[in-house]
């Protein structure tokens, strides 16, 4: 031990009770601690002695505020960056240099400066040691989108006077709420890269996180004198005060996407946000507690990756040695030690860690095989072949036809022509996270295009027993003069060897009349749409055998879904048909459709307890629910299928995929009223713009306040180039009758906006709908827990 110090001396005034250090922040020689009792130490290194004294800053001393956060900010650099936001800027960037110059000294380190919040929810900048106030913004808390420096405001002061007035009026049920709201953590920080800016963060006690980032503004000259001579006056002629604040920095607020909020107990504060420089390659900060997500900065931007896997993280540190690169090490709430790197192989800038696998060719259709961990892909690419080749397979093989190959000259039966050749590959994923390896690959005939590849489930009308297999269909494209063909092909996926020819297997192929465009299987059956019929089949082991059939008027089935009994298919013109199967007496029946025309993208169910509803996509962009009531009168004793709500994406939904919600808090609390909740699903979608969305059943009493917020919201919020989402999320129907269905999807792109809004809007826009924000934001904190998947 080289030193001891005391640092919580009791005050005279405050009794014998000395307080204790809260938090600490270190840039070297500084260490700044935020004691109890709301004061601040500065502790001061000496690098010759190499001892530390203690230092109450003397401005602290004597005010009775309360700091509730601080922190210290290193602006580093050879050329810090708050230096240019000073009013004087020019004359201390060539004083500097011209010292620099004339006696060699060491290089400018940078200036430090420390930042404040007080239990008001004020915000102060002070440099170090001095500690004289370069910038202060009110409400700091209530996240406004910009933060000015108080001096700058001088000539706006009646404004203020009206809004103050308004909200005595609007009564004391709003003003409790924000009574014991406070600014618990700051963190202010300029990563490297070009033209960075400082970032400043601020964590409130209900876990909403503020960030802002700062950046330069020029005012206007004339502006700036007359709050020279106001400054002036008030500070009773220190002009030297005002010249030395940091009058051209502002700071604009910067929208997070969802992270996951988590109320802050009461009883024990801990710094949850850690800033690192180099974990992988990558810089950003770490933020630790029930709900920890990493934020990376890429190009002046940041982005959110919650990490959910361990749970709670109580501490984080970064770690970098030989075994160890630019690693981490951090400790969960059950008390495990973890040291980790960051996998290299994703891609961090974007909405979610990314990772590309090549393929060098077209990708139409993927799905998995869960047993063996593996992904079958159709892919397509295209080869260039001689003309002669090309003609001699578009021919009808049945009729045999001879090409009639003297009316082309010599040369023109050489040119060559491109065709896409499909193959189904079968695509292992690497556990260390390398490149995906392609363990088998299944060529189709040529002119053959494979159009569908599910795996399917099976009962062996022999044996008993199911039977797990790889079906794909696919089409012959032989022109139109030819009738339409295509074959259905059934594999076993064996042991994984090494050899990849023992991989798959084919157990069954067979051609059928017109294009095998989906496959399913139902209740160990597998169904077929091929051509303008879908056909039931049994499987004996060898042969597939129809066993029943519906022939209503699909014209091509995009998507076949299927529940328990029930078939929902999708075809390209006729919109959606909605069929059971029944066991006794082997027969389909229709049960419902949609009589309307609509160009089908996709269908899946979506399931909400024991409600089913049917969701398709089409071609104008939109989504549409339907249900199926047969005791309601409209639906024409159960013919039609009726319509639950309608919405418009704004893309080309092509695929959804079914996936049960996670829990969250509230339910876990409510369990016990009803396991209603637990059978929910919510559907992940992907777009023709490579987007990707979401869609989840909402229980009725969060549906009515979330939708009344969208509607104070849709006034409330400046819009995108001045866009109305209430008739941007219309149906589109591009001039064909459609008579508008219910509203009953609420756009959560537009109830994000909510959290952007200052503090004060938010509480005045949720007392106007009868409700409180903390009841919002965990409505829409559950809805971003129970879907993330990714």
């Amino acid at each position: 031990m080289t030193q001891d110090l005391t640092v919580g001396v009791p005050n005279s005034e405050s009794g014998s009770e000395s307080s204790t250090v809260l938090s600490v922040s270190i840039a070297d020689p500084y260490v700044l601690l935020r004691m109890t009792d709301g004061s601040i130490r500065l502790l001061v290194g000496d690098p010759l002695t190499c001892t530390v004294s203690v230092y109450t800053p003397p401005s602290f001393e004597t005010s009775k505020k309360f700091v509730s956060a601080c922190t210290l900010y290193h602006d580093k650099g050879p050329e810090p960056w708050l230096r240019k936001t000073s009013t004087d800027a020019w004359l201390s960037t060539g004083i500097s240099e011209a010292i620099d110059g004339a006696d060699g000294a060491p290089h400018d380190q940078g200036d430090i400066y420390c930042v404040v919040c007080y239990e008001s929810g004020a915000l102060e900048i002070l440099d170090v040691p001095n500690f004289n106030c370069v910038f202060s913004g009110e409400k700091f808390m209530s996240g406004n989108p910009l933060l000015v420096d108080a001096f700058m405001r001088e000539p706006a002061k009646d404004i203020e006077v009206t809004n103050r007035s308004s909200e005595e009026v609007t009564g004391q049920g709003r003003k409790e709420s924000t009574q014991n709201m406070k600014v618990v953590e700051l963190a202010m920080q300029r990563w490297a890269g070009q033209h960075s800016r400082p970032f400043l963060f601020g964590i409130l006690s209900d876990g909403t996180i503020l960030c802002y980032h700062a950046y330069l503004y020029e005012g206007a000259e004339s502006n700036s004198r007359v709050e020279d001579s106001a400054s002036v006056q008030n500070s009773g002629g220190l002009s030297s005060i005002s010249a030395s604040r940091l009058r051209n920095l502002r700071f604009v607020r910067v929208p997070l996407d969802t992270y996951a909020r988590e109320e802050t107990p009461s009883g024990s504060p801990c710094q949850r946000i850690t800033i690192f420089k180099n974990i992988g390659g990558h810089q950003g900060l770490f933020l630790s507690g029930s709900r920890p997500a990493w934020f990376m900065v890429f190009r002046e931007r940041l982005r959110v990756h919650p990490q959910l896997c361990d749970g709670c993280i109580v501490a984080f540190t970064v770690l970098h040695n030989v075994n160890c690169n630019h690693g981490l090490i951090y400790v969960t709430s059950q008390g495990i030690l973890k040291i980790c790197q960051l996998p290299s192989v994703s891609s961090y800038d974007n909405y979610w860690p990314v990772q590309k696998i090549p393929l060098k060719g077209t990708p139409h259709q993927v799905t998995y095989f869960a047993e063996k961990n593996l992904y079958p892909l159709i892919v397509s690419v295209p080869v260039s072949k001689p003309l002669n080749q090309v003609l001699s397979s578009l021919v009808d093989q049945e009729v045999g036809h001879q090409v009639e190959n003297h009316n082309l000259g010599s040369d023109e039966q050489h040119r060559t022509y491109t065709v896409d050749e499909y193959e189904v590959r079968i695509l292992e994923p690497e556990k260390s996270g390398g490149p995906w390896q392609t363990k088998a690959t299944i060529p189709m005939q040529s002119s053959e295009n494979a159009l569908t590849v599910r795996v399917v489930t099976l009962l062996n009308t022999i044996t008993k027993e199911n039977e797990t297999l790889l079906a794909i269909g696919t089409a012959y494209v032989q022109g139109e003069d030819v009738a339409a063909r295509g074959r259905v092909l059934l594999f076993s996926v064996g042991k994984n060897t090494d050899n990849p020819q023992n991989l798959v297997s084919e157990v069954y192929s067979k051609e059928l009349k017109g294009a095998i465009s989906a496959l399913a299987s139902l209740q160990g059956h597998l169904l077929i749409a091929s051509g303008p019929k879908i056909i039931l089949h049994n499987w004996t082991g060898t042969e597939l055998n129809g066993i029943a059939f519906f022939d209503a008027p699909p014209l091509y089935v995009v998507s076949l879904n299927i529940v328990k009994n029930f078939i929902l298919l999708g075809d390209i013109h006729k919109s959606i048909y909605f069929l059971s199967w029944k066991e006794q007496g082997s027969q389909l029946s229709l049960l419902a459709k949609d009589f309307g025309s609509l160009d089908c993208f996709a269908t899946e169910f979506l399931i909400d307890g024991s409600t089913l509803s049917l969701i398709v996509s089409d071609d104008q962009k939109n989504i549409q629910i339907f249900y199926y009531a047969p005791k309601m009168s409209e639906s024409w004793k159960g013919q039609k299928l009726l319509s639950r709500a309608e919405f418009h994406v704004g893309a080309h939904v092509t695929k959804f995929l079914r996936l049960q919600m996670l829990s969250t808090s509230s339910d876990r609390s409510g369990a016990a009223q009803g396991s209603d909740k637990t059978n929910r699903f919510a559907l992940l979608f992907g777009t023709l713009d490579g987007s990707i969305g979401c869609i989840a059943p909402l229980d009725e009493l969060t549906f009515r306040r979330l939708q009344s917020l969208q509607r104070k919201l849709v006034d409330a919020v400046p819009h995108v180039a001045g866009l109305n989402p209430r008739s941007f999320r219309q149906f589109h129907t591009n001039g064909k009758a459609h008579r508008p269905g219910p509203d009953s999807i609420v756009d959560c792109e537009l109830l994000c906006n909510y959290e952007m809004l200052p503090l004060e809007e938010q509480l005045e826009i949720a007392n106007q709908i009868g409700t409180t924000r903390s009841q919002i934001l965990s409505n829409l904190t559950d809805l971003s827990l129970g879907t993330s998947f990714l």
